[in-house]
């Protein structure tokens, strides 16, 4: 490791140790990793580093009660025996004593580890520390376990609160009466290639399928017809030859189920338009 090196780390543990002056354990913790990274043999950081442990440790409090992690205080499990914890114990005041570690906040750390160590190492106390210690984790465990609030059937109406520039819902189908947008995109019309009924029905369940014609019972396609809009109405203009019984057919049979088909459906459009009249012809 070169000097230079050792002197960042060294800057490092200057500000660990402001940090501690400010109770700012966690930032101290930064910085004594900081100088781990840069110079692992530098002069002082095991002692500073268990130092910082000592105080995190302390702050974490079991309950709402204020009662210090004495276990993590003294770095050993909560299930450890006497003699692990009196081994722990004589480790860290050899680290962290006063007498022979110089740095800021030695005296402090070393009475939180004396504390840790008087309350753990007698039994009476250590049983009555551990049932604080369980009653606080089964606290903070039914705090954490928050329950979802139930859906209402019926949610608040907040549209009053919308801004004015921003659109408002479509109207309901079924209580709107201007709701000939809405039939047009749910339903269709087809005509039967047969007797030529001019039929309308569910988009989403006929539209492209084989299905009887409801006139002459014959299977056909379904396939949909663009219908001519007048005055925004949709009609239906059947031409004259549909009605005439001198115009040629495929058979008399299927002449008669188009007239009837278009008898019964003559209230359902347009009337026909009137034929226009040859000007040329010669007036009676």
């Amino acid at each position: 490791m070169s000097n230079l090196t050792k002197v960042e780390a060294k800057r490092a543990i200057d500000s660990a140790e402001r940090k501690i002056s400010e109770n700012d354990y966690v930032g101290a913790k930064i910085f004594v990793n900081k100088a781990h990274n840069l110079y692992l043999e530098l002069e002082g950081l095991k002692q500073v580093s268990v130092m910082i442990d000592v105080y995190i440790s302390a702050s974490d409090k079991i309950n709402g009660r204020g009662e210090a992690d004495w276990y993590g205080v003294l770095g050993v499990d909560p299930l450890a025996d006497d003699k692990a914890m009196k081994k722990q114990y004589k480790k860290l005041a050899v680290l962290i004593h006063p007498d022979k570690n110089k740095f800021t906040g030695a005296t402090e750390a070393f009475k939180l580890v004396l504390e840790a160590w008087t309350l753990l190492s007698d039994e009476a106390k250590r049983i009555l520390y551990d049932q604080k210690r369980k009653s606080g984790q089964v606290k903070q465990k039914k705090s954490g376990m928050r329950q979802k609030p139930p859906k209402r059937k019926h949610e608040p109406d907040f549209s009053w609160k919308k801004p004015k520039h921003e659109p408002e819902s479509e109207p309901d189908p079924e209580t709107d009466s201007s709701s000939s947008k809405y039939e047009r995109e749910s339903t269709f019309w087809t005509k039967c290639n047969r007797c030529n009924t001019y039929c309308e029905f569910g988009r989403n369940s006929y539209l492209n399928k084989t299905i009887p014609c409801p006139n002459c019972r014959h299977d056909f396609v379904a396939t949909e017809i663009v219908l001519e809009e007048i005055n925004g109405r949709r009609v239906i203009r059947f031409c004259k030859s549909a009605y005439d019984t001198s115009s040629s057919s495929p058979s008399a049979s299927a002449s008669d189920s188009a007239k009837a088909a278009h008898a019964r459906m003559k209230g359902w459009f347009e009337p026909d338009p009137e034929p226009k009249h040859d000007h040329g012809s010669s007036s009676e």
